[in-house]
């Protein structure tokens, strides 16, 4: 199974939104938060090709995107095939 990795920050809705719908899947995830400096933001950024909003999901180095592409996943029956 591939590792999920969400890049997050304080109060943010979608990226609870997100968090929920990994686990309603049982999903494990782990969450990197974007606050705790600047560096880490750039690192979001560079590995998203540019995105700036959070959240960022990527499962091992696929870019998933933000909540609305995984919910789409989820929604279209892929999310699990994606993670084999």
């Amino acid at each position: 199974m591939k590792k999920i990795l969400m890049y997050s920050g304080p109060m943010c809705n979608f990226c609870e939104a997100a968090k929920r719908l990994l686990n309603r899947n049982n999903l494990k995830y782990n969450i990197i938060d974007i606050s705790e400096g600047a560096d880490i933001r750039d690192e979001m950024i560079k590995k998203s090709n540019g995105k700036r909003t959070i959240p960022q999901i990527f499962f091992d180095d696929y870019h998933v995107g933000g909540y609305v592409e995984l919910r789409e996943l989820e929604k279209n029956g892929t999310l699990k095939g994606l993670l084999e």
